[in-house]
């Protein structure tokens, strides 16, 4: 099972499906438009109908991926654990969704920010919002009980794009996606440790 689950069956969700095969099979130059429409068994103008052209269709796979890959962090995390353990749970549901399809996440971080300004634009919106979840996620009474105080936007984000080049660098190496697991974890961890805990 894919990061990506199709949640129906239409010619628009068959050529996300598509874009994905493509992208797992080979790189971004293969994923023409006369390549995603042939393994989605769809016409081109199919395709238009929905997108505006390739970039268009990797945009919007790559947001219901990461839609998907937010979903699932914030329902492994127990509010009822300790901060700590909770840090591992989100860490480790995201680690997981990267492990099932990891082609489509590297197409997020190194192909989308070198489409130009409109692929930074996506980028950074998209860095957005993985950002305001982790700082959902520690801005909640029971981890403030804790001596946790919220994150502010600049740590988050060097939080995000450290995570993200991790990822990036161990998938290209053929590394273990566990070693990233346990070092955003323990560097999370540390980040947010109130004064008192940080000896």
């Amino acid at each position: 099972m894919s990061a990506v689950e199709s949640t129906g069956d239409g010619p628009r969700h068959r050529l996300l499906d598509a874009m994905a095969t493509v992208l797992r099979a080979g790189s971004y130059d293969d994923a023409t438009v006369a390549e995603v429409v042939r393994v989605a068994r769809v016409s081109r103008r199919t395709f238009y109908e929905h997108f505006a052209d390739r970039h268009a269709c990797l945009e919007a796979l790559l947001e219901q991926t990461n839609t998907q890959i937010m979903a699932a962090v914030a329902a492994a995390v127990d509010p009822g654990e300790e901060w700590r353990v909770q840090v591992g749970q989100a860490v480790d549901a995201w680690v997981a969704c990267i492990r099932r399809d990891p082609a489509v996440t590297l197409s997020w971080i190194r192909i989308v920010p070198a489409l130009g300004e409109r692929g930074r634009r996506f980028d950074r919106r998209t860095r957005g919002r993985y950002a305001e979840m982790i700082q959902s996620l520690v801005d909640r009474p029971e981890v403030r009980a804790r001596g946790v105080e919220p994150l502010p936007d600049p740590v988050a984000t060097l939080l995000i794009g450290g995570l993200r080049e991790l990822v990036a660098t161990t998938v290209e190496d053929g590394g273990d996606l566990d070693v990233v697991a346990q070092v955003a974890s323990a560097t999370f961890v540390r980040v947010l440790s109130p004064s008192r805990d940080a000896s």
